[in-house]
């Protein structure tokens, strides 16, 4: 009989218990009914006396009626009981067998065992799970002997443990019912069991057949593992590192090609399963030219070493959790090199810098010292190495940076500030200067640092003390003069009026210096708020002061401050360009155009300048068409043509094109003093000056024009020549690859107007967001005598637009302007409120060729900052012709 089909039940233990006492009840009416018998026959009369025999078998038959009828109940509610008993017994059995066809039914393998431990029932799908055990498992059977079948018949697939351990986990699960667990069985499959404390003490298990899910999820895992291999390797293909993997016993498992081209390893190096050692007798091999051991067996760091061919090479060792490691090797010599160019680059950039009279230093947000120019050492008379990368308040005394810090806080929350100090000189005497911060921004707009400009102002300072010292005693000496001329007679009267005459002109000519030294002042506070913006201001007045009529000492003073504001415009520009190239930040952006445009526009600027000088420029046109960038080969022409003009005393400097077999070569001819034939490699240095005299005694340029042509032409790959004669003159030439089609843009440029052309009546709006620049263009302008309207906005224009009786000629707007607005946007709103293409001059400091290209895209002409009013006479002239 199978376990689900066995011998009926044993009765409940309701029945048996209320059977028992039935029968306890029975045996108990047994003995009373004895004991009333043997007390009927002790009681009775030995002498025979028949009423006490009737008495005593009266109270006998009463006795054992009742006990009868007592007996009868028990007997009948005995039956009832066997008869409950049958049923329960049937009802049982009906429910056992619903219970093993329930159980036949279900899909799991399930057991029930009762409090002892011992089997009461399982189905066949259990015992499927137990094939070679199937015949020897019988409902009695303790789980203990159970588990230990299948421990001793290898029923369970566990190749890590013994059956012995197995049994004991098993033993342990079953006994502490730790949830759901998973098994293997020798035959592949895996069951999940689940097992759970019945109400009675037993323990009801289910046996679930898993393998479809065990076998998806290997499968699965195999898969993703394929997958995570193949993405791995992947990745080590993508890296521009080499890379390469090797397990805990030293053996390769994963690299990437950049590994083996890297490091130019042999197959038998570079291949699965290589080891360790192979790699290390490869470089023993190379000897002096291979990687040294340390190198690759230094864990957890980091380690450059020259390798094949002028190669720099960074190796890193990283360990793993299973006891491998992962060898980087990265390939550094660009950074290197990188590295030495901006070093490089750090020193021109300081060379230059520490020519520069101001004072020059950079602080970042903590307020440290992180460059300083010679000129700023000596001021705060320490070395470099005692500012650089310390706080300003350990730099500066308590005092001096107390009068800075209010500055400082302003500078590093993005506003530019410019503030006069007073300190104490070496001798003991006050010194005076003119500090500007300017704010370092972001990419993100945050307040990287500030720049620290300051300027010695104390002989200014000294001067304007000295005027009011003078004043002080002009007035005394008047005051003295007037006592005493009030004594004289009536006789002296006429000289009295004379006195006073001259007294009126005195504070008149007092008034007047007072005036032009407040203006100075103002003009040097401006000069210093930025180094484009206050010095295209400082020049429009200084152009609108020179066309007024002045005497002979103020027009002296003014060609001097036009000249040293030349001088600075020329050093800034220089130091930009050199700073750029040496940077780098300059990309030749190379198109086809006709040479012809850009020998224009040289013509359009420079012939004022020879007008002025009285010089005889011709430039010759030509119509061939180059391939270069633009931009920069019109900075090398114009740096030809600048320097031909400013040493020529008299004569003519020439212009012109030859077409020769490398290209075209453009030549810049002059009669000035020419150059030594031992001088000609120097004058392509920084800082180079001859000792020869520059045409009616002009100042001298500071040596960097030529220095700019040759790293120019190094970057566009030009061929630069110089011939000189001293005595006689040089020509200096530039060789630029021919083109093959025009590049559209701009019509031949218009060539200049002679400088007596007038521009009076001319109708010009200005929009500038500066008031210090829309002040010097009023005066300039109006030096002009152009009618002229300004504006600091778009707003502003449009509604002075609407007040003028027409439109203006010509529009002059600033590219930067406030809220984000830039000029050419306003320039395009006003054409259309104009209803017509007015001609518009853009002013700019920024020199890209986008920025070019965008303003030529809108019919714009482009003057860059700051603005020399005879290249903006003569550039109004030739729109307005």
């Amino acid at each position: 009989m199978s376990a689900a089909t066995g011998a009926l039940p044993a009765p409940e233990p309701a029945d048996r218990a209320r059977l028992a006492e039935l029968e306890r009840e029975n045996q108990k009416l047994r003995r009373i009914n004895k004991v009333l018998m043997d007390r009927v026959e002790r009681s009775m009369d030995f002498q025979g006396g028949a009423f006490a025999l009737f008495q005593t078998a009266i109270v006998l038959e009463g006795k054992v009626r009742e006990r009868t009828l007592e007996l009868e109940r028990a007997f009948r509610e005995l039956e009832d009981s066997h008869r409950d008993l049958a049923r329960a017994k049937a009802l049982a059995e009906t429910m056992r067998t619903r219970l093993s066809e329930a159980i036949e039914s279900v899909n799991e393998g399930f057991a029930l065992y009762d409090a002892d431990d011992r089997l009461i029932l399982c189905n066949r799908k259990y015992l499927s799970y137990w094939p070679g055990l199937a015949d020897r498992i019988r409902p009695g059977m303790p789980f203990a002997e159970i588990a230990a079948l299948a421990a001793s018949h290898h029923a369970i697939a566990d190749p890590t443990r013994p059956p012995a351990d197995w049994l004991a986990d098993r033993l342990g699960q079953h006994r502490d019912l730790r949830g759901a667990h998973i098994h293997r069985l020798a035959d592949g499959r895996w069951i999940q069991i689940n097992e759970r404390r019945t109400g009675d003490g037993g323990v009801v298990g289910v046996y679930t057949d898993i393998t479809d899910i065990k076998e998806h999820e290997t499968r699965r895992r195999e898969r993703e593992l394929a997958e995570k291999s193949a993405l791995l390797q992947a990745t080590l293909d993508t890296i521009a590192q080499g890379v390469s993997v090797y397990d805990g016993e030293d053996r390769l498992v994963a690299w990437n090609d950049r590994f083996a081209a890297l490091l130019r390893l042999p197959a038998p190096v570079a291949r699965k399963g290589a080891g360790f050692a192979d790699l290390m007798a490869y470089n023993a091999a190379l000897g002096e030219r291979g990687l040294h051991g340390d190198a690759l067996l230094r864990s957890g760091g980091v380690t450059e070493q020259a390798w094949l061919e002028d190669t720099v090479l960074e190796i890193s060792r990283s360990p793993m959790p299973d006891g491998g490691f992962v060898l980087t090797f990265t390939d550094i010599t660009g950074r290197k090199r990188s590295e030495e160019a901006l070093r490089d680059g750090e020193r021109r950039i300081r060379v230059i810098t520490d020519a520069v009279p101001a004072l020059i230093a950079y602080v970042d947000a903590d307020q440290r010292y992180r460059f300083v120019n010679r000129a700023y050492e000596d001021w705060f008379r320490r070395p470099r190495e005692e500012i650089d990368d310390r706080p300003m308040a350990e730099v500066l005394s308590a005092g001096e940076y107390a009068l800075r810090r209010p500055y400082v806080l302003r500078a590093l929350a993005g506003e530019s500030v410019t503030f006069e100090m007073e300190e104490a000189g070496d001798d003991g005497t006050a010194r005076y200067a003119l500090a500007t911060y300017i704010p370092h921004f972001g990419e993100r707009r945050e307040v990287l640092g500030f720049f620290a400009l300051i300027h010695d102002i104390t002989e200014r300072r000294l001067v304007a003390q000295a005027l009011e010292d003078a004043k002080e005693s002009l007035e005394h000496r008047v005051a003295e003069r007037t006592a005493e001329l009030t004594r004289l007679n009536l006789q002296l009267q006429q000289e009295i009026r004379e006195r006073a005459a001259a007294e009126g002109a005195a504070r008149l000519a007092k008034a007047e210096a007072e005036q032009a030294n407040l203006s100075k002042t103002k003009f040097l506070a401006a000069a210093s708020h930025d180094l484009l913006q206050p010095l295209n201001a400082a020049r429009l007045f200084v152009s609108a002061l020179d066309d007024l009529d002045q005497p002979a000492a103020n027009r002296a003073m003014v060609q001097n401050i036009d000249a040293a504001l030349a001088a600075v415009e020329d050093l800034l520009d220089a130091l930009l360009d050199i700073a750029k190239l040496d940077a780098g930040a300059v990309t030749p952006d190379l198109a086809d155009f006709p040479i012809g445009s850009l020998l224009g526009a040289l013509a359009t600027e420079y012939a004022p300048v020879a007008r002025e000088r009285g010089l005889d420029l011709t430039v010759v046109a030509s119509r061939a068409v180059v391939r270069s960038d633009v931009r920069l080969l019109r900075r090398i022409v114009q740096n030809f043509v600048s320097n031909a003009l400013r040493y020529t005393a008299r004569g003519r400097v020439l212009v012109g094109c030859r077409r020769t077999a490398a290209g075209l070569r453009i030549e810049v001819c002059d009669t000035g003093p020419g150059i030594p034939p031992d001088k000609l490699g120097e004058i392509f240095q920084e800082f180079r000056r001859l000792d020869t005299p520059c045409g009616d005694g002009r100042q001298r340029g500071i040596g960097l024009g030529l220095a700019i042509v040759d790293r120019v032409a190094r970057m566009l790959g030009l061929a630069v020549t110089v011939r000189s004669q001293p005595g006689r003159g040089s020509v200096f030439a530039v060789t630029v690859p021919y083109g093959v089609r025009p590049a559209p843009g701009r019509n031949a440029a218009r060539t200049a107007r002679a400088a007596g052309d007038g521009l009076a009546g001319v109708s010009v709006l200005v929009l500038d967001n500066e008031p210090a620049v829309l002040a010097g263009m009023q005066a300039l302008l109006g030096g002009w005598s152009c009618a002229v309207t300004l504006a600091a906005s778009g707003d502003e224009a449009a509604r002075r637009l609407a007040d003028l009786p027409r439109p203006p000629d010509l529009l002059i707007a600033d590219y930067h302007l406030d809220d984000g607005a830039v000029g050419i946007t306003e320039v395009e709103r006003l054409r259309d409120l104009c209803g017509r293409r007015l001609p518009a001059i853009l002013i700019t400091a920024d020199r890209s060729a986008e920025l070019a290209a965008r303003a030529q895209a809108h019919g714009c002409t482009v003057l860059n900052k700051p603005v020399r009013p005879p290249q903006l006479r003569a550039l109004m002239a030739g729109l307005l012709g």
